[in-house]
């Protein structure tokens, strides 16, 4: 692995403690930071990427930027949700109170925050995330994340179950009808350079294409959608043979929807 671990230069022994944890969990060296910096630390361990453990949690460091968990967008679209308006992943997966989504590329967990307060209480999300380091991170802050001006969404965050692993795996072991909703994000074909948030990760995410073989069983696992996220202009719901999409008119976002319940998945389920 291409990684260590280490801390902030001012830390505590219980910092410094979390940071060994996490270094083991992800099986990568732990180094004391003493009076080192990041570059230094780079050159004398001859790696690229750092996780920096410090009082707020862990931030990774690689070659296009550094992730630390926030909420991103998420906290702007559940206040939008709240006052009436429309969300388009919501709309595009049928998304009430109770009912129950896989994510199956949790990254920034910015939908899965946005599904767990549509779904609430008596419903379920579970984020599948196949990178460690994200998965790490991202499941650290969604376990201790808070945010002062509303309970409602720390109760989201806290709902969120993560489980480090590659969905093609996750969905293989899974029995039929096991949830809701399957939900796809990508790494994009034709990144949006623009968005900061993903640029920071884009060396640790995985970069594989969805396959066909991945919705089969999506399909197979979903009781009602299996739903996937794409730019404007992808030809990735043609490659997929996905003929349903839906977005704003002036959003560089679509959703990819496959209709389960309703015999729109029997192309996948053959």
């Amino acid at each position: 692995m291409n990684l260590i671990v280490t801390t902030a230069q001012q830390t505590s022994a219980a910092v410094t403690l979390r940071a060994q944890q996490m270094a083991a969990t992800l099986g990568a060296p732990f180094v004391a930071r003493h009076s080192h910096s990041l570059a230094a630390l780079r050159e004398k361990y001859q790696v690229s990427e750092l996780i920096v453990v410090a009082t707020d949690g862990p931030t990774a460091y690689t070659e296009t930027g550094k992730y630390f968990f926030h909420l991103s967008m998420a906290e702007l679209r559940i206040k939008t949700i709240v006052n009436g308006k429309h969300d388009h992943m919501v709309a595009a997966m049928g998304l009430t109170a109770g009912m129950s989504v896989l994510d199956c590329t949790l990254g920034l967990a910015t939908d899965a925050i946005v599904a767990s307060f549509v779904a609430g209480e008596t419903g379920k999300i579970i984020g599948l995330e196949s990178s460690p380091v994200i998965a790490l991170i991202t499941r650290y802050g969604l376990e201790r994340f808070t945010v002062k001006s509303s309970t409602d969404i720390i109760e989201a965050l806290r709902r969120i179950k993560v489980e480090a692993v590659e969905y093609s795996q996750y969905l293989g072991e899974l029995p039929d009808n096991s949830f809701d909703i399957v939900y796809f994000d990508p790494m994009f074909r034709q990144p949006l350079y623009k968005s900061s948030n993903v640029n920071a990760i884009r060396t640790l995410a995985d970069m594989r294409e969805l396959t066909t073989a991945a919705l089969k069983q999506a399909c197979r696992v979903a009781r009602n959608k299996v739903v996937v996220k794409e730019a404007v202009g992808s030809h990735e719901f043609a490659r997929l043979k996905i003929t349903t999409a839906v977005g704003g008119k002036y959003s560089n976002i679509k959703y990819g929807i496959i209709d389960c319940a309703n015999g729109g998945g029997q192309l996948w389920n053959v």
